[in-house]
Parts: C-alpha cells; sequence; structure tokens
C-alpha cells in the first residue's frame, strides 16, 4: 500500500467528520465528528512522516501534539455538554440559542 491509499483514508476520515459536524445537531456526536477529522489528519501526517527518505521527527510531534490537543478537547468539550444536557434536559444544540445573551 502506497502513499496514496493512506491519503485517500485519511481524506475520506476527515470527510466524513465534516459532513457530520455540519448535518448533526446532537452536542456529543458534534465532538465525534470532530474527534474524527482530527484522527483523518494524524493519519494523513503519520503515513506522509513514514514515507519520507530520512524519517523526520517534526511529523511526529506534530501528530503528537494534534492527539494531546484532541484529547484536551474531547475532555473539556464533553464536560461542557454533559453540563448543558443536565441543565436544558436536552443534547439538541438549536435549544442553545439563549447561552449567547
Amino acid at each position: 500500500m502506497g502513499l496514496s491509499a493512506y491519503l485517500i483514508v485519511s481524506t475520506l476520515l476527515f470527510a466524513i467528520g465534516a459532513f457530520g459536524f455540519m448535518a448533526r445537531r446532537n452536542g456529543i456526536l458534534m465532538l465525534i465528528c470532530i474527534e474524527l477529522m482530527l484522527n483523518g489528519v494524524n493519519l494523513s501526517l503519520v503515513a506522509f512522516n513514514a514515507y519520507q527518505p530520512a524519517p523526520a521527527v517534526n511529523g511526529a510531534i506534530f501528530a503528537l501534539m494534534i492527539m494531546a490537543v484532541a484529547a484536551a478537547e474531547a475532555t473539556v468539550g464533553l464536560a461542557l455538554v454533559i453540563a448543558i444536557i443536565r441543565t436544558r434536559q436536552t443534547a439538541e444544540v438549536d435549544q442553545y440559542r439563549d447561552l449567547k445573551e
């Protein structure tokens, strides 16, 4: 399997995540779609780094940073969504419009 196969799979992961984020109204599912997009980016970075003539450390460090940001985003985002669900009794993000005020 070459680099193009990994890039195709990572592009599909990112596209599915982007479509899911725009199509969903549930806050938890939106967070899952963001994680899917970040995993697609990580797959492309790791695959591109593996096919370099001399393995570069920069791509691996960048992928590790993305995984750390994804873990922090999942933790904070899930805590916020669960706190809102407890007060509003719904996970639909359309019901959160009054939080802007």
